[in-house]
């Protein structure tokens, strides 16, 4: 009953993917070849892996634990395979990072482009989003997270910014229009922007000064996907809609225009930048120990 590594590869990517056009959008492949791997393996096994719908794809209970085994099993033999790579003058592979989409925005675009030039066969995938999904379980190699959403299990190397604020800020006609807050509590009397994680959670607003921490959870008329949709928000503020709190780094651009105006500065949040994790094995892939011998080589920036 031995199975073809490649159609159990195909099932395991479909079942991370969610569906055959995303697995094979995913590996520049067809949606077709995978359906026909994993109905290949299916009658091979005896048994449905997975229940198609017109709209979605999900593993079946023996499907569930097949893909249960076989992801380990298969990392087992990707990195037996690029024990090969040191053998290369250079290592080659495809890097797969999970990251939040404010890494993306805000910490990637310094490390990256001096990456791709120092190693031109190493492909690098960026998969941006911020659900805190098992980066392991979505078939990624690495991840970049903040110090409280680590698993302890990982190992974690800083990557970028030593220190972020979080900034709150408003545009001068909004302020104008409706007075500038004292203290952090005034926000309750205002028309906040804020973001909703895709748990539902709605994001909280913290403010510190002297060692006094005031939460709050302000209200408004515009909330938006934390990550995906944050720029609808930014550009909401900047039209006078109303205040907003994110990354200091994202609105330094517009509050050095004038677009936005500082609010309630000095009880901005200070907190440490965000680390590079992975899992705590013996041999990592080619690809992966060349990024954190990099990114380690960079160190942390102010």
């Amino acid at each position: 009953m031995a199975a073809d590594l490649g159609d159990l590869t195909a099932f395991v990517a479909v079942a991370r993917a969610g569906g055959f056009r995303d697995a094979a959008r995913a590996s520049n492949g067809s949606a077709s070849s995978f359906s026909e791997a994993v109905r290949r393996l299916e009658a091979r096994l005896g048994v449905r892996l997975l229940n198609r719908t017109t709209r979605s794809v999900a593993p079946t209970e023996a499907g569930a634990r097949l893909l249960d085994r076989l992801g380990p099993a298969l990392g087992e033999v990707e990195a037996a395979l690029d024990v090969v790579n040191g053998f290369r003058d250079r290592p080659a592979g495809t890097l797969r990072l999970n990251v939040p989409v404010s890494a993306a925005r805000l910490v990637l675009p310094r490390i990256v482009p001096a990456f791709l030039a120092a190693y031109p066969d190493i492909t690098l995938e960026v998969i941006a989003e911020d659900s805190f999904v098992d980066m392991l379980a979505s078939g990624c190699d690495a991840g970049i997270r903040y110090g409280e959403r680590l698993e302890q299990d990982m190992i974690a190397v800083p990557i970028g910014p030593a220190e972020q604020r979080f900034a709150t800020a408003a545009s001068p006609a909004y302020l104008d229009r409706c007075g500038r807050p004292e203290h952090p509590r005034d926000l309750l009397g205002h028309a906040c922007l804020r973001g909703r994680f895709s748990s539902g959670a709605m994001t909280s607003w913290e403010f510190e000064r002297d060692g006094e921490i005031v939460r709050v959870e302000p209200s408004g008329p515009l909330i938006v996907r934390a990550g995906a949709a944050i720029d609808l928000a930014v550009e909401a503020a900047i039209a006078g809609s109303g205040v907003i709190q994110l990354f200091e780094d994202w609105l330094r651009p517009h509050l050095d225009n004038g677009a936005l105006e500082p609010v309630l500065e000095s009880w901005w949040e200070r907190f440490p930048g965000p680390f590079l994790y992975y899992p705590g094995r013996r041999h990592l892939p080619a690809p992966l120990r060349a990024f954190v011998d990099f990114v380690k080589a960079q160190g942390r920036w102010p």
